[in-house]
């Protein structure tokens, strides 16, 4: 049974981090944003986190030799209808009770199942970690069979991401013919909350989901990530948490398959908080996001106003 460390909370919370760093454990495999491997990869031959377009990367093509026998045999229409049918935040709450076609739920989740399986065999590791972030697929795979889920559910000041996807950023992986989605203050700040509460419904429905802030995991990267090993069943020495130093990391290659643009970063990173948006978010959008957000933001321990922080 593949134990999987799926990675969860609206995009721009510091998933992607908390992926390159756990990749860095022993026995753990990460594998990045698989809910876009059907078409950036299988289909569109985006490049992988070790640099190497997908249809050359050497980790991958193993990966769909023990997963489907090739990657040329996966029925891409089929994920992408069965995505459209089942995998859509408006489906949650029908997810979250059982009342969706429930044989095109697991047929769906069987695909992942099969992915995550192959990658802990062709890595030898004991869990791989998904960074795909969306609360829908999350509420998916609970049905999946002989899967043994784990749901880290990432969070961040809604105003810093707010403020983060405002942002121009260029898509590496497309050789710069492509920018990162942007959403207005208005528009993140629904999301955060919907895709924050969805994972609170999913606690409540039996997965294992264990909390963790941005903010405190670059306050104390050391103690977040034993905390989250434990979560996933690892025991750590010492020496596993060697590559962090005082307010830095040193990452190696990943096979990130899709996901954020530091999947690509090798090497010494720094670990600082990013909190621009205290003085680049405009104060207008700064007082609705925290109005939009409050009861949420005071849930996760998170003041209202900057002179609480």
């Amino acid at each position: 049974m593949a134990r999987v460390l799926y990675l969860g909370g609206l995009g721009r919370s510091g998933t992607t981090l908390v992926e390159r760093l756990l990749g860095e454990l022993p026995s753990v495999c990460a594998l990045g944003e698989i809910v876009h491997l059907w078409q950036r990869d299988i289909l569109d031959n985006e490049r992988c986190g070790c640099g190497a377009r997908f249809a050359a990367c050497t980790f991958w093509k193993r990966v769909g030799e023990r997963a489907f026998n090739g990657w040329g045999n996966v029925d891409v229409a089929r994920v992408h209808a069965l995505q459209d049918l089942v995998e859509r935040t408006r489906h949650i709450p029908r997810l979250a009770a059982g009342q969706m076609p429930m044989d095109e739920v697991r047929e769906y989740a069987g695909y992942y199942a099969k992915v995550y399986a192959a990658a802990a065999e062709v890595s030898g590791s004991s869990v791989v970690v998904d960074s795909s972030k969306h609360s829908a697929l999350a509420h998916v795979l609970r049905f999946a069979d002989d899967l043994d889920l784990r749901v880290v559910h990432v969070v961040r000041d809604a105003r810093g991401v707010a403020y983060s996807w405002t942002k121009t950023v260029a898509r590496p992986e497309t050789d710069g013919a492509e920018e990162m989605t942007r959403y207005s203050p208005g528009r993140s700040a629904l999301l955060w909350n919907a895709h924050n509460a969805a994972f609170g419904l999913l606690a409540r429905r039996g997965v294992a989901v264990e909390r963790v802030r941005y903010e405190e995991l670059l306050t104390d990267p050391r103690a977040a990530l034993q905390r989250l090993a434990g979560f996933a069943g690892l025991s750590l020495v010492p020496e596993d948490l060697d590559f962090l130093g005082p307010g830095q990391a040193d990452l190696g290659v990943g096979h990130s398959a899709a996901g954020n643009p530091m999947r690509f970063t090798v090497g010494r990173v720094q670990l600082r908080r990013d909190d621009a948006w205290r003085s680049a978010l405009p104060p207008a959008q700064r007082r609705m996001v925290s109005t939009v957000c409050g009861p949420i933001l005071r849930a996760y321990g998170y003041p209202l106003s900057q002179k609480e922080a």
